[in-house]
């Protein structure tokens, strides 16, 4: 139980400020409805069955388990986000889901979204990066258990 604990605390550390708040919610928001989108088409989304195919189609193989795998990184990693809950954790797996959408889907159309280039995943993957490093923050799950013990 004590290395357990040792491990979340661990996890949980920030030392950052109100910025980290500033920046977490948004991006969080942001991930969590792209993550509804695919999982349970929501917001206009097409749901798990629908993105895999589509996934399937562009190589990322088997496309439901792809789609799946994204979608679920996206949504409960933008709720732990918005929660502030080990947001380092969720922020580095969120850093790995927009490399692969940059290089698997959007890098050969360039930069600028308007040609459904990487611009936007390149502003998500530097959110995330930055959270990755910085944690979470004030007004956080992780702030309060940072304190605690």
């Amino acid at each position: 139980m004590n290395k357990a604990m040792t491990l979340l605390k661990k996890l949980s550390a920030t030392d950052a400020g109100w910025g980290a708040l500033a920046l977490r919610v948004p991006v969080g928001i942001i991930f969590a409805a792209h993550g509804a989108q695919k999982l349970f088409g929501w917001f206009g989304g097409y749901g798990l069955a629908a993105t895999g195919g589509w996934m399937e189609s562009i190589g990322l193989a088997p496309g439901v388990l792809m789609a799946f795998l994204a979608g679920s990184a996206e949504f409960f990693g933008g709720l732990a986000l918005i929660a502030g809950v080990l947001t380092r954790p969720a922020a580095a797996v969120l850093a790995l889901t927009m490399l692969v959408a940059i290089f698997a889907v959007h890098f050969e159309n360039g930069l600028f979204m308007s040609n459904n280039g990487y611009e936007f995943g390149l502003a998500l993957l530097a959110a995330s990066v930055s959270l990755a490093f910085s944690g979470a923050g004030k007004a956080s799950v992780d702030a309060a258990l940072s304190r605690s013990n």
